[in-house]
């Protein structure tokens, strides 16, 4: 796709998907305190604007960017919006993501094909448009970074454990969108390997956001400012660190 020529600056660009709240917010703030522009992703204008404009008040350059993941040509113009006012992208953090199980008012139903389709067009599809359409940019950059936040609930291995502590949680659609989202992660490590853009999946953890319904906030360990620590952190890993792996907090997370 041709983009529209912007002046380049010295100063890093990064996008974060679905930031206007949440993890996705969190993380904004630390790559913001971090130098970086960041350009919070969210699928209602408003909403974007105003976390933008939150995060500039705390001394950060912050704009909003209008991006719905589930529409090609939403994520189409966001793309040619962000080269022609920014001219460039070196950290694409794709975040946006939902888990519409958690709040189901039937989850006894494990195969519902409404819930998959949801599922997989956000938290997959969705993931796939955003980095189609910004990967030129992402390709021009001195160190392009692309972060998937996935979820150790996307881990074969770990759902396969009776010892985990998610063992017990059945969420099909759910887990089988991060397990494609690791997969996507794994196949982008291996045909960008000639490139110095590096590709990795994360697992903030249980998280204090409103993915996981209503009651969430109060069940979960881990606040969003914590959470955000290990996808700033793969965001910002220097050319020595690792590609198309898959972390959180402790380490490196099995498949």
């Amino acid at each position: 796709m041709s983009m529209p020529d912007a002046p380049r600056t010295d100063t890093k660009v990064a996008l974060i998907t679905g930031a206007n709240r949440g993890l996705g917010y969190a993380t904004a703030q630390l790559l913001g305190e971090a130098g970086f522009t960041v350009l919070v992703g969210s699928r209602n204008s408003e909403a974007g604007e105003h976390a933008a404009e939150r995060l500039r008040g705390g001394g950060i350059d912050a704009h909003g960017v209008h991006i719905d993941v589930t529409s090609e040509d939403s994520v189409r113009r966001a793309a040619i919006d962000v080269a022609s006012e920014h001219g460039r992208l070196d950290v694409l953090v794709n975040n946006a993501g939902i888990l519409p199980e958690a709040t189901a008012a039937d989850i006894e139903r494990p195969l519902d094909m409404l819930m998959f389709r949801e599922s997989f067009e956000t938290n997959v599809f969705g993931a796939v448009a955003v980095i189609k359409e910004f990967l030129p940019m992402l390709r021009d950059a001195s160190a392009g970074r692309i972060v998937n936040v996935s979820s150790s609930m996307g881990s074969l291995t770990d759902q396969s454990d009776p010892d985990s502590p998610y063992y017990g949680l059945v969420v099909p659609a759910y887990q089988t969108s991060k397990a494609a989202l690791n997969g996507l992660t794994i196949a982008l490590s291996k045909s960008l390997s000639d490139t110095k853009i590096k590709v990795n999946s994360v697992c903030p953890g249980w998280v204090q956001t409103d993915l996981g319904g209503p009651d969430n906030r109060a069940a979960a360990p881990t606040t969003a400012a914590m959470a955000a620590q290990i996808v700033a952190q793969m965001a910002m890993i220097d050319d020595n660190g690792p590609t198309g792996g898959f972390f959180d907090g402790d380490g490196i997370v099995p498949w």
